[in-house]
């Protein structure tokens, strides 16, 4: 199965993370099928915290990708920004 979730980057006390499709099977920081957004918790002043490619996670729940839960926030999240 795959999910749309999480994987940590950045250093330490300073998370970056990417939002990516993968299977469900593989471990949080490891590979991964495609790249569709990042979440940076800690951004300051003009920094970007959230970029969803919207018509890449489009189709990739159409394919049947299950979101994880904090994705799944993120992604409404995005969507209030948008509109």
């Amino acid at each position: 199965m795959v999910n749309i979730r999480l994987a940590r980057g950045g250093s330490k006390k300073n998370p970056f993370y990417s939002i990516v499709v993968t299977d469900k099977r593989k471990p949080r920081d490891s590979g991964y099928i495609e790249r569709v957004g990042f979440f940076n918790p800690v951004a300051r002043g003009q920094e970007i915290r959230l970029h969803v490619e919207q018509e890449r996670v489009q189709y990739w729940i159409s394919k049947g990708a299950q979101p994880s839960e904090r994705v799944a926030k993120l992604l409404s999240e995005s969507a209030k920004a948008a509109a």
